[in-house]
């Protein structure tokens, strides 16, 4: 296979895990910081997918924290959450994303923080 072939064959597949990703998160809510905080002062539930050492560094005061490589093997823990609104985030909203595809499968009502934490501290929240 020559190198611009490669290069085409590499596109077509970003593109296609893109798009999956895009289907995927259809009909969850992409909150803005503001819109977030707002949910949460009203009664959802901010969840950390991020990695111990990521949360460690920073983190959204009151949030849960399941990082996402666990959240299958802890989706039990947040059962008792199940009637409110779980906005999950991570560094820039892709692995929440993924997390709230997932929740939602299993019956939460999900939102995702657009942009991530990032967002959230250039928002100054």
């Amino acid at each position: 296979m020559d190198s611009l072939t490669f290069y085409y064959v590499l596109a077509g597949a970003v593109v296609l895990v893109y798009g999956w990703k895009k289907m995927q998160s259809r009909g969850i809510a992409q909150y803005t910081p503001g819109e977030a905080r707002e949910r949460v002062s009203a009664g959802s539930v901010l969840l950390d997918v991020r990695t111990a050492a990521e949360r460690k560094q920073s983190s959204i005061a009151g949030s849960l924290h399941i990082p996402l490589h666990e959240l299958s093997a802890k989706i039990k823990t947040l059962e008792k959450h199940k009637t409110r609104e779980v906005i999950l985030y991570c560094a820039s909203g892709s692995r929440s994303s993924s997390a709230a595809v997932q929740l939602k499968k299993a019956g939460f009502t999900v939102g995702n923080l657009k942009g991530g934490i990032g967002a959230w501290k250039f928002a100054n929240l």
